[in-house]
């Protein structure tokens, strides 16, 4: 009878064995899985970063081209600016003497005033921007629309 018992004790280990072997399998596939999953994971981050690392690269040369072309504009309205007040000199000049209003006939003098009333009127305010500048590139070249941290520029 021990004899049987024991026969049927080996017989239910050898089971149990086949069953434990089984479950090492599975997880031993699993683990390998796993593995392959984060090989993947480990490439696909690399990719993103060198992605992400060109990107910054690009927005530094826009950032520094924005801040050359706002450098080129505000030199040109200093420009205008100056072109205007001597535009406008010239004109206080020529209708202040006494010698303009002779050499200057009637129309010539009703022309320079109709100038002087639509351009030379407004167009020495001081900081005054040209309306059409500012109206298609206001969005673009905006310091408000740019926000950045210059520390991260430094790479």
């Amino acid at each position: 009878e021990r004899l049987l018992q024991l026969l049927e004790l080996s017989g239910s280990l050898e089971e149990d064995c086949i069953q434990i072997v089984q479950r090492l399998e599975a997880m031993r596939q699993r683990c390998c899985r796993l593995e392959q999953d984060g090989q993947r994971a480990r490439e696909q981050l690399a990719h993103v970063e060198a992605e992400r690392a060109a990107l910054e690269v690009k927005l530094k040369h826009a950032r520094n081209q924005v801040e050359v072309e706002m450098k080129k504009r505000h030199r040109a309205e200093a420009e205008l600016e100056k072109q205007e007040r001597k535009l406008h000199l010239v004109f206080e000049a020529l209708m202040r003497e006494p010698w303009g209003s002779g050499v200057l006939s009637g129309e010539q003098c009703s022309v320079l005033s109709a100038l002087a009333g639509r351009c030379l009127g407004t167009a020495l305010v001081p900081g005054r921007r040209s309306y059409a500048v500012d109206e298609s590139c206001q969005s673009l070249l905006s310091h408000s629309d740019i926000s950045y941290d210059r520390t991260e520029d430094v790479v």
